[in-house]
C-alpha cells in the first residue's frame, strides 16, 4: 500500500495546514474552509499523476494536437459534513467526475466510548472505476472503513485512494490492515503521532466541521 504523506515535502500546502491548525486563524470560518478546499485542490493535482493516460487526437482551429488524458473514470466520495470544502478543492480539479456522499457519525455509549453509524448513501455505480474517499480528519479509521463498506454495496473499484488532511498513525495502521493492500493509496497533508481519551488526532486542530460550520448542539 502507498501512503504519501505531504508534510515529508516542501510545498504552499504546508501553510494552508498551518492556518487550519493555528487558533489565531481558524476560527475564521471562510478561510477555513478554502484552506480546505485548497489542500484539496494541490491533493488532486499530485493524485492525478497516478491516473491512466492515453494520446488522444484534439482538433484545433489550425490543426490536429497530441494531448495525453486520463483513461479514468472517477468516483468522488466524501463524508459528511466536516468534508464537503476538501471535497470541493477535488471537484474544482476531477469535475467531470462522478460524486458520492455518506454520511458516518459516532454515537456516544458514554463520554468516551461510542460506535460509528453510516446513515446515509447516494452513489453511483463504482464497477471497475478509480474511487476517491475523501475526509479531512482520519482519526481511528472506522468511519472511513465503514463508508468504504457501503460503498462496495455499488460494486467493485478498480483502485481506492484515501484522502485526508491530518490522520494519526493509529488510523493509517488501521487502514492498512483494513482496505486492500494492491489497489489502495493513502494521501494525507500531516501525520500526527496521539489519540487522546475521546479519540481526537494529537495535537491535530479540533473539530473540522465545528470550525467548518458553526457548533453543533
Amino acid at each position: 500500500m502507498k501512503i504519501v504523506n505531504f508534510s515529508e515535502t516542501n510545498s504552499e500546502l504546508n501553510r494552508f495546514v498551518a492556518e487550519l491548525r493555528c487558533i489565531d486563524t481558524q476560527n475564521d470560518r471562510l478561510r477555513f474552509r478554502r484552506n480546505l478546499e485548497r489542500i484539496g485542490e494541490v491533493m488532486s493535482y499530485e493524485l492525478s499523476k497516478d491516473l491512466e493516460y492515453s494520446p488522444k487526437e484534439i482538433n484545433t482551429p489550425l490543426g490536429t494536437s497530441i494531448v495525453n488524458t486520463s483513461d479514468d473514470s472517477l468516483v468522488l466520495a466524501t463524508i459528511l459534513r466536516a468534508g464537503v470544502p476538501f471535497h470541493q478543492g477535488f471537484l474544482n480539479y476531477f469535475d467531470k467526475a462522478e460524486n458520492a456522499f455518506v454520511s458516518a457519525y459516532r454515537k456516544y455509549k458514554d463520554k468516551l466510548n461510542f460506535e460509528i453509524f453510516i446513515e446515509y448513501i447516494a452513489s453511483p455505480r463504482i464497477d471497475g472505476k478509480v474511487l476517491i474517499i475523501t475526509d479531512p480528519m482520519l482519526a481511528t479509521g472506522g468511519s472511513m472503513e465503514l463508508a468504504y463498506r457501503a460503498l462496495l454495496t455499488k460494486g467493485n473499484p478498480r483502485h481506492i485512494h484515501v484522502a485526508s488532511i491530518i490522520a494519526s498513525q493509529k488510523a493509517i495502521d488501521y487502514v492498512k490492515e483494513h482496505f486492500p493492500d494492491d489497489k489502495t493509496t493513502v494521501w494525507v497533508a500531516a501525520i500526527d503521532p496521539e489519540l487522546d481519551e475521546h479519540s481526537y488526532i494529537v495535537p491535530g486542530l479540533g473539530d473540522a466541521g465545528d470550525l467548518a460550520y458553526g457548533e453543533k448542539e
